[in-house]
């Protein structure tokens, strides 16, 4: 799945963005949490979905998501 110029890790349910533990012009890599989501008392990790830097963090802690959201981008 792609957004805009990269990879888009997106929500797999509707949640509250809990925590975000990147930042636009960060170097991840495949697998690293961007950010943990938090649904029903159940914290749900979001994985970079590709090695690369985030392009995009398009949610802020607090926002509620539906799934399918992006959450990040990594390009």
């Amino acid at each position: 799945m792609t957004a805009g110029t990269g990879v888009a890790a997106r929500a797999e349910i509707v949640a509250n963005v809990w925590k975000l533990l990147t930042e636009v012009g960060a170097e991840v890599a495949q697998g690293d949490v961007l950010a943990v989501l938090e649904t029903m008392k159940m914290e749900l990790p979001v994985h970079a979905p590709a090695t690369g830097t985030v392009t995009s963090v398009p949610v802020a802690e607090g926002q509620i998501v539906q799934e399918g959201d992006v959450i990040a981008v990594v390009g």
